[in-house]
């Protein structure tokens, strides 16, 4: 079997006496899409700023592409593109200047092509000289995405990339990532929503207390089942829908 592009063995993760994580085994293959639901607090957020290498374990093993991220961190980030609640973007610069500044440090070659084939990607090529401070939060999380497949890592996390949109945002969003997933990348979500995370998931997972408790594909799975399994271990009404 090929070697798995994160793997992750016996993750824990504290904050002085806070045990945040507890112990996460994980393996993901390439090109799976995985959506972590969970309630606030579940450590989903910290779980992300690891894999990003972002933050480091208190103890246990991560690799990403069969290179620990304790040994190589600055190795890792090639393969990764990282969208969280903050998008990372200069308000008073335009799109195209944010993307243009990204590049810079990627050191991608022929970065203007590159921008130009994101932002019409994103549906914002026709705003690329506008400054992001008049984008609204939709508009902007599709920044973020492209700013995090500017270097076109074959590694997505998204930490809960539909929070504050309004609802036809949100679809625009889900739609969006339906659209850049796919065989040749992999993705890595957390989300609150159900069933949004449902139609984007082929693996789904619910973390809880530190820990991994439910895990399958989500073909055996629909919005039907999944809301009493959520339910059953995070509590009832702890999701958003």
């Amino acid at each position: 079997m090929a070697e798995p592009l994160i793997e992750v063995l016996g993750l824990r993760k504290a904050f002085g006496r806070h045990r945040v994580l507890k112990g996460i085994d994980l393996s993901v293959e390439a090109g799976a899409s995985v959506v972590l639901f969970g309630p606030n607090g579940a450590g989903k957020t910290t779980f992300l700023r690891i894999l990003a290498t972002l933050s480091r374990p208190t103890s246990g093993t991560v690799r990403v592409a069969g290179v620990d991220i304790k040994n190589n961190p600055e190795g890792i980030r090639q393969y990764l593109g990282l969208v969280t609640h903050a998008p990372l973007l200069y308000g008073d610069l335009s799109a195209q200047e944010n993307l243009a500044f990204y590049a810079r440090l990627y050191g991608i070659e022929n970065a203007e092509k590159r921008i130009q084939e994101l932002l019409d990607r994103v549906g914002l090529l026709h705003r690329r000289r506008d400054l992001v401070r008049t984008f609204s939060r939709g508009m902007v999380q599709r920044m973020a995405i492209a700013r995090a497949l500017l270097h076109n890592p074959p590694i997505l996390l998204l930490d809960e990339p539909d929070t504050g949109l309004d609802p036809q945002a949100a679809e625009m969003m889900t739609d969006f990532l339906r659209e850049i997933g796919g065989s040749q990348r992999t993705v890595l979500m957390t989300t609150h929503h159900l069933e949004r995370g449902l139609d984007l998931a082929d693996r789904v997972m619910i973390l809880q207390g530190g820990r991994i408790v439910f895990d399958e594909p989500s073909d055996s799975l629909s919005y039907e089942t999944l809301r009493p399994t959520y339910d059953e271990y995070v509590g009832k009404g702890a999701a958003v829908t």
